[in-house]
């Protein structure tokens, strides 16, 4: 019996569930508690490999504190073929997902968020290119 794989849209949804779970700083377990799941259940359901049913994901997002749209927000940008009409744009880059849920990013942002200088986030944004090895901007070219 063939493997079944993954929907790309399924996938999405679970990351974008995984993405408000971390920035209210919800476990989880917790998320599982208060939709009588295991965690485990909610792992999968945010990794995809598991269809979240629509009574399901509007309990979630009445949990999480968004409306349901926010779990299709940014499809346009997954990869082609994903499905009929996701294919026009594919601007947005995987790897801000990636970055904004890990740990690391989740505290960047936190933190980044909190500074109201505007100069200030400029200088820490030209400090973390550097620190990167990376002296061009992000539309490639080369900065001043």
């Amino acid at each position: 019996m063939a493997k079944k794989q993954g929907n790309p849209i399924d996938a999405h949804v679970g990351g974008r569930v995984r993405l408000r779970r971390m920035l209210i700083g919800m476990s989880q377990e917790r998320l599982g508690e208060l939709l009588g799941l295991t965690f485990q259940q909610v792992q999968k359901y945010e990794k995809g490999a598991n269809r979240i049913g629509a009574g399901r994901l509007f309990q979630m997002s009445q949990i999480l504190g968004v409306p349901v749209q926010f779990f299709f927000d940014d499809l346009a940008g997954l990869p082609e073929g994903s499905g009929p009409g996701f294919a026009e744009n594919e601007s947005a880059a995987p790897f801000v997902m990636d970055y904004v849920t890990s740990p690391e990013g989740l505290q960047l942002n936190r933190y980044f968020y909190r500074i109201s200088d505007p100069k200030v986030r400029r200088r820490i944004v030209e400090l973390v290119k550097e620190l990167a090895g990376n002296g061009e901007e992000e539309t490639g070219t080369a900065k001043s």
